[in-house]
């Protein structure tokens, strides 16, 4: 009895142990993301797009939506014969291709002025030569050049913007930023005689209705955007790279695109106004770059 009397105690603070130990775990897994505001506010990445988050990829299927990659099996190849140069002619090439390229510069003041459609057109099918996961090639390019319409997107761009730059970026954002002399004001949406606007597909939508997986669909269009670039600075014209947080929905809304459909980047295109200035920024030398094994 004694030996009782002194366990029981020692028990009881064991049970009670392992009684708060199950309810604490209850509740964090209970626990989403929208309930509790202040994990929200610890977790959340400013500087990452709400709209890009959601990964389609791994979500569950049902099975009667979808449809395997799997229609083309016996896909015939045909003989490629790409051209191949002398050495000399194959480094004057890489030479003059780092010239064009290094005079890439991001530009925010660019010139009304019109530039013909073909030339954008052409860019555009040079930008679709990408490689893509299973040759899905997940994405949408959108050519906005109805003043109204650039307008529109102006205005849905620079209140997120604003926010962007008031509470989501943070202080030290903001600082960094500073040099470039940029802000939430994006005049040149309305000046561009062109905007791009690079969707990727997270899934694709055959004629039938079906769903068709589009692999590495991220991955696949951000290697299109570089293709875009480089055809951009081909053609002589310019642009600057931009990446509206959280306007993704808004955009995808005006412009009539399906829900599959994730905004990437949006383009200003045209050619550079004449009294364009850029920041006076040096690239990292290739032994800064480059790691030879």
């Amino acid at each position: 009895m004694a030996l009782l009397s002194v366990l029981t105690p020692v028990l009881a603070l064991l049970l009670c142990l392992v009684i708060g130990f199950v309810f604490l775990r209850s509740r964090e897994t209970s626990r989403t993301p929208g309930k509790d505001k202040e994990a929200s506010k610890l977790d959340f990445r400013p500087w990452v797009d709400q709209d890009l988050q959601d990964d389609t990829e791994i979500t569950e299927r049902d099975e009667d939506e979808w449809v395997d990659n799997d229609e083309e099996d016996d896909l015939p190849h045909v003989p490629y014969s790409p051209p191949r140069y002398c050495e000399e002619t194959m480094l004057q090439r890489s030479k003059d291709f780092y010239t064009l390229m290094n005079q890439r510069r991001s530009v925010r003041f660019i010139s009304p002025e019109p530039v013909p459609k073909e030339v954008i057109d052409n860019i555009i099918l040079t930008a679709g030569t990408a490689p893509s996961g299973a040759h899905t090639e997940p994405w949408t390019f959108v050519v906005v050049s109805d003043p109204e319409t650039k307008h529109q997107v102006r205005l849905i761009v620079e209140k997120e913007e604003e926010v962007n730059y008031r509470q989501r970026m943070g202080d030290k954002w903001v600082h960094d930023l500073a040099k470039f002399r940029t802000n939430w004001i994006k005049e040149y949406l309305d000046v561009a005689p062109y905007l791009i606007l690079i969707f990727k597909q997270t899934y694709g939508i055959l004629p039938n209705g079906k769903k068709e997986t589009h692999y590495y669909n991220e991955i696949s269009v951000s290697i299109s955007c570089g293709i875009l670039l480089a055809s951009l600075q081909n053609a002589g014209l310019v642009t600057v790279t931009t990446t509206p947080l959280n306007c993704g929905p808004q955009l995808r809304i005006l412009l009539k695109r399906p829900a599959n459909e994730k905004l990437l980047m949006l383009l200003p295109v045209g050619y550079a106004a004449a009294a364009a200035t850029v920041p006076d920024l040096k690239r990292k030398h290739l032994e800064d770059i480059m790691v030879h094994v």
